[in-house]
C-alpha cells in the first residue's frame, strides 16, 4: 500500500474567509496532485496569531463543530482526500490549539488539542489539550492508522510513544517555527525509535519565525537486502512557499514493524515510574 501525504507549506492571509479560499485552493491541487492526505501547518484558521486581549482570542476563535470546520469536511468528501485542518479552536475556560482530521467520506475522525502549549510564550492564554488519540483512517489509498502531535510536542519523547503504543502508523505534526538541524533531528528520533513514519508541515520563509523544512521521514531505517542503516528522510522542503508531496510505502513499514527491535518490541515498562511522577531526584538505595 502506497500512501501520499501533501504538506501545504502555505502563507496565511487575514481573515477566516481568506483562509478558507486560500486552503481550499491548495487542497484541490494537492489531490490533483494524488495526495491521499493533505496536511496544514499549525493554527491554520488564525495563521498562528494569538491576539493578547482575551475578549479577541475569543472571538476569532473557531467551533470544532461549527459551520467552518465542516466545510472543510464536506471538501474532504468532494475531494475524496483526508483532510487535516488546523484552528484555535473555540473551548472553555480558554480557547485551544488543535487539529481536526477528515477522513474521504467527510467524518472526522480525530480531534486533537496541542498538550505541550509553549506556556513560556504567547500559548500561556491557550488550554492544553488532556492527551494523545489514534484513529484508523479511511483513505482512498487504504487504511491506515493515523496520530497527531503539534510543534512543541514533538520536543517530548512522550509524545510519540504514547501514539505508538496505540498503534499509530503515522503521525502527523502542524508546526509554526524555524526548523533546523536540531529540530529535524528530533523529528527523525522520533520516527526511528517508534517505527512510524512521521510527516511534519511548516510555514514558509515569510511567516514571522518560520523557513519552510517540511519534512517527512518513513520511519524505515532498516532493510534486510541492503547492508547498515538508510537515510528515513524521504523529503525535507526548501523555504518557499508549495505543496510537497510524499509517499509512504506502508508495506514495507508494517513488514519492519514485525522484525524489529524498537518501538515496544523491549521496553520495560516497570521500571520507568520516574516518568509519570512530579518528584525526581537519585535512586534511593
Amino acid at each position: 500500500m502506497k500512501l501520499k501525504v501533501a504538506l501545504l507549506q502555505i502563507l496565511p492571509g487575514k481573515g477566516l474567509s481568506e483562509q478558507y479560499n486560500i486552503g481550499e485552493k491548495a487542497l484541490r491541487k494537492a489531490r490533483e496532485a494524488g495526495a491521499d492526505i493533505a496536511l496544514f501547518p499549525e493554527m491554520w484558521t488564525s495563521g498562528y496569531e494569538i491576539p493578547e486581549d482575551g475578549d479577541v482570542l475569543g472571538r476569532v476563535a473557531v467551533s470544532a463543530d461549527g459551520y467552518y470546520l465542516k466545510k472543510f469536511g464536506w471538501l474532504a468528501k468532494e475531494l475524496n482526500m483526508a483532510i487535516g485542518i488546523t484552528f484555535l479552536e473555540k473551548y472553555s475556560p480558554d480557547p485551544r490549539n488543535s487539529v481536526a482530521l477528515y477522513d474521504r467520506h467527510g467524518e472526522r475522525r480525530l480531534l486533537y488539542a496541542k498538550v505541550h502549549t509553549c506556556e513560556f510564550g504567547e500559548e500561556r492564554a491557550l488550554s492544553p489539550g488532556e492527551d494523545f488519540y489514534v484513529t484508523e483512517l479511511d483513505t482512498a489509498a487504504g487504511p491506515v492508522k493515523v496520530g497527531c502531535m503539534i510543534c512543541f510536542d514533538r520536543e517530548f519523547p512522550e509524545s510519540a510513544r504514547i501514539l505508538m503504543l496505540r498503534g499509530a502508523e503515522i503521525v502527523l505534526v502542524p508546526n509554526a517555527c524555524p526548523m533546523e538541524i536540531n529540530r529535524l533531528s528530533q523529528l527523525r528520533g522520533r520516527a526511528y525509535e517508534n517505527m512510524m513514519g512521521i510527516a511534519t508541515c511548516n510555514y514558509p520563509e515569510g511567516q514571522p519565525d518560520c523557513n519552510g523544512h517540511s519534512s517527512v521521514f518513513d520511519g524505515v531505517a532498516y532493510l534486510p537486502e541492503r547492508p547498515g542503516s538508510r537515510d528515513m528522510c524521504i523529503l525535507e522542503a526548501g523555504g518557499k512557499p508549495g505543496i510537497y508531496l510524499a509517499e509512504f510505502d506502508l508495506d514495507m513499514l508494517r513488514d519492519y514493524r514485525k522484525r524489529e527491535v524498537h518501538g515496544n518490541a523491549y521496553r520495560h515498562p516497570e521500571k520507568y515510574g520516574i516518568l509519570v511522577s512530579r518528584e525526581i531526584g537519585p535512586h534511593a538505595d
